[in-house]
């Protein structure tokens, strides 16, 4: 638990006294409880089977009274309509790498809702369009699609274990994004339980929720029940390549700076990530960095060898680079599993945190020159073993207004800057070490992003950049990471939170708050 004593203990049996009250008599919410106390070691593997970051899986991280496992609508009614009248806090769990712990971590009596059991996913091709549920992940997503069409897919995450609630409702984007937008650009109807404990499709919360939701983050208005997405279209066959350069040795330097010229402003079709790391030189083992770039092309090898050759003859892309497969197997490819590993490994869950990591975002929207990207090399040498991942821009993501939905980084951005680092050793010093490694990294940056605000992406949750650690109905912090995360969309957002949840039921370090200074 959060903290001991006897109060929380009464809180905790009204609560769950409360559920039983509330229970559907057709799908009793009993077998769906689990607490520390009553069942000890479910609990556990049911908290920690959808942690992913280990520095939040200790002894000395705070507990929830209660897990909540949703395996119908009504559960998530009655724990909303629970949660509020005993003054718990909710934390509700739908995503997947929540690098912060926000959907399972508190400092004040909470339970957790999670919402990985419901998880049904329902196409229908003739509409091209699919009902999914929030605790569906992406790549039981994608498998669905796959085994009804060859030439359909859903633009989200690479990464195959996030559900789609917390991904979708943050924005969700992948590779893509420069052909088709992000996750929410295609979402035409969802269902949500709101602070009330009502279940609304899109007509029932009004075209102001529905635009919050899609971007803005469901925590911070209810709990996404559901999705309606529309599917795109994607040829039978695409083309993945990868090709490394070190600065050393083949000019990486040169191909980083021709990149960002490049990657936004090429063919739609082609999406090209710049992963940029620290390597060591075989022949001198000096250290050094490596340039990897990873493209994905809709089409075949045939189409893209002269596209490249037209317009980025410096990446130097051959035949035998070139791999040709279906857009399901392309999602394995980014996955980083080995080539011809089965479709079905799509299905996998996760299966508790296994490592210790930290992320944090930045957005670029002027070119680093050359000189300043040696500068950037030098850092992660010294900052080792963070590397950071360039994802571009441009395509379909300059065409949507920045207003359409509540995420606003659209036409004049160049790339998203994702810096990494994990670890395996315990204990807070180790934790301790890293953090402040990516902190003087970030910070080390400052010149070359975004400025005034200096912004971040919701789905890679920093509380660096601000938090309501307080939890109080109106704070500055608010306004700083507010503006971060949404920029000139956040006052609306503001304005929906005050109306659908006015005594801020849903609220943790980074929600949404009722106004604004």
């Amino acid at each position: 638990m959060s903290k001991g004593g006897g109060a929380y203990a009464s809180v905790l049996d009204k609560f769950l006294e409360c559920l039983r009250q509330h229970s559907n008599t057709n799908h009793p919410v009993s077998k769906a409880i689990h607490t520390l106390t009553t069942n000890n070691t479910l609990f556990r593997s049911t908290l920690e089977t959808y942690i992913s970051n280990r520095r939040f899986s200790t002894p000395t991280t705070p507990k929830p009274l209660a897990i909540i496992t949703a395996m119908h609508e009504s559960h998530v009614q009655a724990t909303v309509l629970c949660a509020k009248s005993h003054g718990l806090q909710l934390r509700i769990r739908s995503g997947g790498h929540d690098y912060d712990g926000l959907s399972y971590v508190s400092h004040v009596p909470f339970v957790i809702l999670d919402m990985f059991k419901l998880r049904s996913i329902e196409v229908d091709m003739a509409g091209e369009t699919a009902w999914v549920q929030a605790g569906a992940t992406t790549g039981e997503l994608y498998y669905k699609i796959a085994n009804l069409s060859k030439v359909h897919a859903f633009p989200a995450g690479v990464c195959t274990t996030l559900g789609t609630g917390g991904h979708f409702s943050g924005g969700g984007y992948g590779n893509l994004m420069r052909k088709y937008g992000l996750s929410v650009d295609h979402i035409v109807d969802a269902q949500i339980v709101d602070a009330r404990g009502r279940i609304l499709n899109r007509t029932g919360m009004g075209e102001d929720l529905f635009w919050a939701i899609r971007g803005g983050g469901g925590a911070s208005f209810g709990v996404i029940l559901s999705w309606k997405i529309k599917l795109v279209r994607v040829p039978p066959t695409v083309t993945v390549f990868q090709v490394d350069r070190t600065v050393d040795a083949a000019g990486a330097t040169d191909l980083a700076y021709r990149w960002q010229q490049v990657a936004t402003e090429v063919d739609k079709e082609l999406f090209i990530r710049l992963v940029v790391q620290k390597a060591v030189n075989a022949t001198t083992s000096q250290k050094t960095i490596k340039i990897t770039l990873v493209g994905m092309f809709l089409g075949r090898s045939r189409a893209l060898l002269p596209l490249l050759e037209n317009s980025f003859p410096e990446l130097g892309l051959q035949d035998k680079d070139c791999i040709e497969m279906s857009w399901a197997e392309s999602v394995i490819f980014w996955y980083e599993l080995p080539l011809g590993t089965p479709v079905d490994v799509l299905l996998d869950r996760p299966k508790g945190p296994a490592i210790s990591y930290e992320i944090k975002s930045d957005y670029v929207k002027q070119t680093i020159s050359k000189d300043a990207l040696e500068n950037i090399w030098k850092m992660l040498i010294k900052y080792e073993p963070i590397h950071m991942k360039w994802n571009p821009f441009g395509g379909k993501m300059s065409e949507v207004p920045s207003n359409a939905t509540p995420f606003p980084r659209r036409a004049g951005y160049l790339f998203l800057i994702q810096y990494y680092v994990d670890w395996k050793e315990e204990g807070s010093k180790a934790s301790d070490h890293y953090l402040s490694l990516t902190r003087k990294m970030y910070e080390g940056m400052t010149p070359y992003v975004s400025k005034n605000p200096r912004e971040a992406f919701l789905n890679y949750r920093d509380v660096d950049i601000g938090s309501n650690l307080s939890n109080q109905t109106s704070f500055r912090e608010g306004i700083v990471y507010g503006t971060k995360y949404f920029k000139d969309n956040f006052p609306r957002l503001v304005q929906v939170k005050a109306r659908v949840d006015p005594d801020n039921f849903f609220n943790y370090e980074q929600s949404i708050p009722l106004r604004t200074f």
